[in-house]
């Protein structure tokens, strides 16, 4: 009798323990935010402002926009290290069509075409030639921004009368542009992911490749859509970064693909892929 007590109490304590450790996953990191945030409003009285708050999340707009696109890609269990520097070639490619007159509009979409063509190349590679994402992607991290450098000469490019500067230093009902940006691009990911077909797909290619293709799916083409994706979003944060700065800069976005992946991690999404921290702990025994 006193065996069966003991072993039910190793369950029952075995069990509290995944559950701890499902909740910490879930809210250990909003619970380490709010004490730095009680930190900063203790030490910087100013710290929670509404302007400070804005200041803020324009100022990790950028970073969260790639860690958008990035968390596709870690999903199916790869990596993108190149977003840093799609981030600098997409910038220099919408400033240098403003510059030549286009429309801003066009200039913006043709940053984010930058960003999506080179995001193309990666997937092809990766998909249909089967080569390492680390390797593929931290080759084009070295030619895009050499890319980014032969297309300035090495020199910040100055448009103080950039034609879409408004997406960078503008607002929408008094928030501003760069965060209602972000928080669209958030916005449509979830959707896509929680809504669609395709994102039901990410998950299982991300889970298991081989049983997602004997089930059906197009691996290779839910591979090639997820990096074109990540570099859309890289491309719109290029241009973003560029209307902000009102320039061409061929060293932005550097180390920013560590930032990325860090924000996609500690947001819960596993590097495995196939898993982002939302999946339920199992009440059995």
């Amino acid at each position: 009798m006193s065996t069966n007590v003991a072993t039910v109490d190793k369950a029952a304590s075995k069990q509290d323990r995944k559950d701890l450790a499902y909740w910490w996953d879930r809210v250990g990191i909003l619970l380490v935010l709010l004490v730095l945030i009680a930190l900063m409003a203790l030490v910087a009285p100013n710290f929670l402002t509404v302007a400070n708050g804005f200041n803020v999340a324009r100022a990790v707009s950028i970073n969260a926009i790639l860690a958008a696109g990035m968390t596709l890609v870690i999903l199916t269990g790869g990596i993108d290290l190149s977003v840093g520097s799609i981030v600098a070639v997409s910038g220099v490619g919408g400033v240098l069509l403003a510059i030549a007159g286009v429309p801003a509009v066009l200039a913006v979409l043709g940053g984010i075409a930058l960003g999506a063509l080179a995001g193309l190349l990666n997937g092809l590679l990766v998909a249909w030639l089967a080569l390492p994402a680390f390797i593929v992607t931290l080759g084009s991290m070295t030619y895009l921004r050499g890319a980014a450098y032969s297309l300035t000469d090495g020199q910040p490019v100055v448009a103080s009368g950039l034609n879409y500067r408004g997406l960078g230093n503008g607002s929408i009902a008094a928030i501003p542009t760069p965060v209602v940006t972000m928080i669209v691009v958030y916005a449509l990911c979830w959707f896509l992911l929680e809504r669609t077909t395709f994102g039901r797909h990410v998950y299982a290619v991300g889970g298991n490749p081989e049983a997602a293709r004997l089930g059906g799916i197009n691996v290779r083409s839910v591979l090639l859509r997820v990096y074109v994706l990540a570099g859309a979003a890289a491309g719109l944060a290029g241009v973003i970064f560029s209307a902000r700065v009102l320039s061409a800069q061929p060293t932005a976005g550097q180390a920013y693909e560590l930032d990325a992946i860090a924000a996609v991690v500690l947001g819960g999404t596993a590097l495995a892929g196939g898993v982002d921290g939302s999946s339920a702990p199992s009440s059995a025994p």
